[in-house]
């Protein structure tokens, strides 16, 4: 049995129940018994950082142990259905038609260093087209969810995508590249490009959550590449339900292929695809 509920919090799940789809509130149990674990893995991991040895494989058991849980949840609950994650790779399922994309543990860097900045992802993709999203932060409880045709929500209240007109007002999320990962050159062309014309660029090291808080409002636009189909499946609905656009660098709809993607209002994705278009052409 997993830990007993306080009040509030059983109160705040039923009310989830009552508010949401039956296929979205498979995802949320399943979200949030994982993140409980994740939460309690977080602890010792902060304990851990004084250690010599580090927290390193005890995080690769976290998030094994977390998609494992996710697995068992969403199979029991949609018997069928294929299932993609990150560290389990891909389990077909008899349905051929639907597929879960998890990414148990987004921003494990953070996670590893004790940052509170990480997120369960799941995503439900249908013959081709992601259907429903969802994206959690159990350190803050902030759980973002999607639904195609039926918006997008952050805790229970509908987000809409920023309206800023100019790059000038905006703060844009973006990936760097990293030690192992990247084109240095061309990511240092496209800051080069990009960053005298933005009032802000912030890099906070968790794919999804850069998407989700691209459909609240909070970043005006998010470019990266080389990511991969679960860093981008949920995110990808969530943006797009909250009025967002959401394509990869040659505007295709479906950047989870790809592993590139562009995020933002109408306006935004417009222009800072225009910059990074000019900068992979310098």
């Amino acid at each position: 049995m997993g830990p007993r509920l306080r009040g509030d919090d059983n109160v705040q799940q039923q009310a989830e129940i009552m508010l949401h789809s039956a296929l979205i509130n498979v995802m949320v149990k399943a979200a949030r018994r994982a993140g409980r674990s994740l939460k309690r893995d977080l602890g010792e991991v902060e304990h851990l950082q004084v250690s010599l040895k580090g927290p390193a494989n005890f995080v690769t058991k976290a998030d094994q142990r977390a998609e494992e849980m996710l697995y068992d949840d969403l199979s029991k609950a949609r018997p069928g259905y294929g299932f993609i994650g990150e560290e389990g790779g891909s389990r077909e399922g008899a349905d051929k038609s639907h597929t879960w994309i998890v990414d148990p543990l987004d921003g494990t860097t953070n996670f590893l260093h004790g940052i509170p900045h990480f997120a369960i992802s799941i995503g439900l993709q249908r013959e081709g087209t992601m259907i429903a999203g969802l994206i959690y932060n159990p350190a803050n409880d902030d759980l973002y969810i999607a639904e195609r045709g039926k918006g997008a929500f952050l805790n229970n209240q509908r987000l809409r995508v920023a309206a800023r007109k100019r790059l000038g007002d905006a703060v844009i999320a973006c990936g760097l590249p990293h030690l192992g990962r990247g084109d240095l050159a061309l990511g240092n062309r496209e800051l080069a490009l990009v960053q005298p014309k933005v009032a802000g660029l912030r890099r906070f090291g968790a794919a999804s959550l850069d998407l989700a808080w691209v459909a609240a409002g909070r970043f005006d636009a998010y470019w990266e590449r080389q990511l991969s189909p679960w860093d981008i499946a949920a995110g990808l609905i969530l943006v797009r339900e909250a009025g967002g656009y959401v394509t990869d660098l040659e505007q295709g709809d479906t950047p989870w292929i790809s592993g590139d993607v562009v995020a933002g209002n109408e306006l935004m994705h417009r222009d800072i695809l225009a910059l990074l278009r000019a900068a992979a052409k310098s």
